[in-house]
């Protein structure tokens, strides 16, 4: 869901909070690829590795995001 442009002439439908939700997935993975090399580069040759890797730096950001609100 991306939001349709202004002049457009029959303007497509807009879900405000399907777009909030998409908003903070890309961000997710800017974050995941900016500070994880090795899923940038895609180290790992097997699916299963590449997706261990990520669920990793998946909890390690959240961890990081947890200490830092509470």
């Amino acid at each position: 869901m991306i939001r349709p442009k202004p002049n457009r002439k029959l303007p497509a439908e807009f879900d405000a909070g399907l777009y909030k939700e998409r908003n903070k997935i890309e961000r997710f993975f800017g974050r995941l690829k900016a500070s994880f090399r090795r899923i940038a580069t895609r180290y790992e040759k097997t699916s299963r590795n590449f997706l261990s890797m990520i669920k990793l730096a998946s909890v390690r950001l959240w961890i990081e995001f947890y200490e830092s609100v509470a």
